[in-house]
């Protein structure tokens, strides 16, 4: 991406997110690859044989691989039975030399069958597990579409970023608007009903990565690839509201979908509106981008997190840090403060989330999970006693305050999860995704819904984030991704929870 001014703080190195950064390094270790690393039961004659194919090369050296690593598997399971076999012969052979029988003589009943049996079961699901993750996507392009639980409308689409769109917040004041921080340097401001954009803060060097509004002024507060945070104030006025239109589909709506070239977004190009380029403060302690910020209970301090394994706690008033939190291994991806208690959750690329309490000034205790296997890319705060956490392990967990040792459910997906949100009302956890999916679960893991995506509606590059206001009981949640685009969503809870 390209960025304004020379300095090395806004380099396209700063400004790159961790997800991109893991993308490309994933595809250097691909293409390196020799082909002495060939799985053994693929021979060079298949491959060869599979030039006149239609898939892409990644995608059949991929299979490939699988289906040698599938053969392997069922060679180590047949040569098991084979030694099963041969145990349960001679133990026949013994026994009929001590003038005893297992039930007749066959081999396939009794205590022996059972031992048999418990370790074929085991090497079964050792398989099932170990490949439904790779194939889930090939395979869940063809699953039939279940019927719909729940009727879910778009209502608005927010159009006028030059790039992906990172994240994105709703006022905690009025007037009730929409703020989105995006990688083209900018963060705006839209009016929920009409889709028209307020302001623009162009204050930024870097992508701004994450915005979070105060919860009792007209303050926001961005974080950033320049390595700084801004604080600054906003005023801005509603136009009058225009009727929504009449789309809607079933929240299982799964059509193809045909993506389209980059910067072919309807309505591309700059808002002309008022920008506000000087902040009212800026955070400079971060050695690294800045990729999330949030206030903590009260507004009077913020929280930011770096990709140089820190997070920082500042006094808004004067701008000073007040503490740096150390202790990840890896770069920081999210950060997020309890919506009544001075508890700060920090998500780390070492696959871990922390917790930080400072609710006592003389003691600062923190807390680490090791639930996932991959980044944590979001932890958040419930309104109750949880903290759930998404992850590039495709899965989502449920933790208790008052017990973290272990989740309290575990959501399985298909794709990796990007910066999820929790409703206060309801507590229905919306997942984005890197599949362009959008899914809703209850907080036990049971799924509710997903957001139609088709030719005509739904995003069409990767969801980084989505966000709930349930204040608006019609435009109640937002999601944004790499397409450009936010979009305004009505989800019919009531409903979701009826068929639940």
């Amino acid at each position: 991406m390209p960025v304004e001014g020379g300095s090395s703080s806004g380099s396209a190195s700063a400004t790159r997110h961790p997800k991109q950064k893991r993308k490309a390094h994933s595809l250097s270790i691909r293409r390196t690859n020799s082909t002495e690393d060939r799985p053994q039961g693929v021979q060079r004659g298949d491959m060869l044989e599979g030039q006149d194919s239609k898939l892409p090369l990644p995608i059949r050296s991929n299979l490939l691989e699988l289906f040698g690593q599938i053969e392997r598997e069922f060679e180590n399971l047949y040569i098991e039975n084979i030694e099963l076999r041969r145990e349960i012969d001679s133990l026949n052979e013994r026994l009929t030399g001590d003038g005893q029988t297992i039930e007749g003589g066959d081999p396939t009943k009794g205590a022996l069958k059972t031992k048999a049996s418990h370790s074929t079961s085991q090497l079964s699901q050792k398989l099932k597990t170990t490949y439904k993750a790779s194939t889930s996507k090939i395979v869940s392009s063809f699953k039939a579409t279940a019927g719909s639980r729940a009727v879910c409308q778009l209502l608005k689409e927010y159009v006028g970023h030059r790039d992906g769109i990172w994240d994105l917040s709703v006022t905690r004041t009025q007037p009730v608007v929409l703020g989105t921080a995006s990688a083209d340097h900018s963060a705006l401001l839209w009016s929920i009903e009409t889709g028209k954009c307020l302001l623009r803060y162009a204050g930024h060097a870097g992508s701004v990565n994450s915005i979070k509004f105060h919860p009792t002024e007209q303050m926001a507060i961005t974080a950033s690839g320049d390595q700084t945070a801004h604080i600054w104030r906003y005023m801005v006025q509603l136009p009058a509201p225009q009727p929504p239109p009449d789309v809607s589909a079933p929240c299982d709506d799964d059509q193809d979908l045909s993506d389209r070239e980059e910067g072919e977004v309807d309505g591309e190009g700059p808002c002309e509106v008022p920008t506000v380029r000087v902040p009212t403060a800026t955070l400079k302690s971060h050695q690294g981008v800045v990729i999330a910020a949030d206030w903590l209970v009260g507004g009077r301090q913020v929280v930011t997190a770096s990709w140089d394994r820190a997070a920082n706690l500042y006094e808004v008033e004067t701008s000073e840090l007040v503490h740096t939190l150390t202790g990840h291994d890896q770069e920081l991806t999210h950060c997020c403060t309890h919506p009544t208690q001075r508890l700060v959750v920090t998500s780390s690329r070492d696959t871990t989330f922390r917790l930080w309490d400072f609710r006592d000034p003389s003691i600062h205790s923190v807390n680490v999970f090791q639930g996932h296997t991959d980044t944590v890319t979001s932890a958040v705060f419930t309104v109750g006693d949880n903290v759930v956490s998404g992850s590039d392990d495709r899965t989502v967990k449920v933790w208790d305050l008052k017990n973290m040792r272990s989740p309290i459910a575990t959501i399985r997906t298909d794709s990796a999860v990007n910066r999820i949100s929790v409703s206060a009302n309801q507590r229905i956890i919306a997942l984005p995704h890197d599949n362009r999916q959008v899914r809703l679960f209850d907080m036990s893991g049971v799924r509710l819904a997903r957001l139609p995506r088709s030719n005509r509606m739904g995003h069409r590059r990767m969801v980084c984030c989505t966000a709930w206001n349930e204040e608006n009981q019609s435009c109640n949640l937002f999601t944004c991704g790499f397409d450009r685009q936010a979009i305004g969503w009505n989800i019919n809870i009531t409903l979701l929870l009826q068929e639940k």
